[in-house]
């Protein structure tokens, strides 16, 4: 892989939007945009857009659903029909569904869930454009609208993606790269302790190629997780 219709990904060593191949897209992050939320955020990958809103800790009704020593952390990730070239059709897909699922987990290792018991917390996740790496922007965004929904927090989750185009590694895949890249590792992680909460990998890497890259990822949330704490900032000193 590493080239598509003709068009090289990598070309005399950039990318083909421009960025060296361990650069970083442009990243806006914002908090408290959804007014009637108890918290959310809005992050932004280049042209990749994500909006998250947080509800709860609240009682979870029906009560069968309740558990009785935590709270359920219920997500929900859904691509707008708007968000693509091609108008998305309305409804959860099996891949909207899973990413719902893999961002609860990315999420649920950071929260004191036994602090309330019978009670839901709620994410909602609208990815309002896409251009790669939606997962791990989604991430993003959910750790900063929890955060902002004073939700009790043993760290924020930092989330980044890597991958391979013709034997180099990169950062942040953008819609093209995700697509035609060798390799693509969705990676989520605690930002202090760097507990890795989310590793998923299309496509084939090396050990060393693997190590490389998480290294790689792991400096490069630093920058991430200092945007996310200036927004949190922000939100409060306006």
């Amino acid at each position: 892989m590493g080239k598509i219709k003709g068009i090289e990904l990598l070309k005399n060593g950039k990318r083909l939007d421009g960025r060296m191949p361990l650069e970083m897209r442009e990243i806006e992050m914002k908090v408290g945009v959804i007014p009637n939320a108890n918290g959310s955020a809005m992050v932004r990958f280049g042209k990749t857009i994500a909006v998250a809103a947080v509800y709860g800790p609240r009682l979870l009704l029906p009560k069968h659903l309740q558990e009785n020593d935590r709270a359920v952390v219920q997500c929900r990730y859904n691509m707008a029909p708007f968000s693509t070239d091609e108008r998305v059709k309305p409804g959860p897909t099996r891949r909207e569904i899973e990413i719902s699922k893999v961002i609860r987990q990315a999420v649920e290792p950071v929260l004191f869930l036994e602090n309330y018991p019978k009670t839901t917390i709620d994410i909602f996740i609208e990815i309002l454009q896409a251009d790669g790496s939606t997962r791990v922007t989604s991430i993003n965004a959910t750790s900063l609208a929890l955060a902002d929904a004073g939700v009790p927090m043993k760290d924020l989750v930092v989330a980044l993606s890597g991958g391979k185009i013709n034997g180099t590694l990169i950062l942040d895949l953008n819609g093209l790269e995700d697509n035609n890249s060798e390799a693509d590792m969705p990676v989520a992680f605690t930002a202090n302790k760097k507990e890795i909460t989310l590793l998923q990998m299309d496509g084939e890497l090396t050990k060393e190629e693997i190590k490389k890259l998480l290294k790689e990822i792991f400096t490069a949330g630093e920058k991430i997780y200092q945007m996310q704490i200036k927004a949190l900032k922000d939100r409060y000193s306006e």
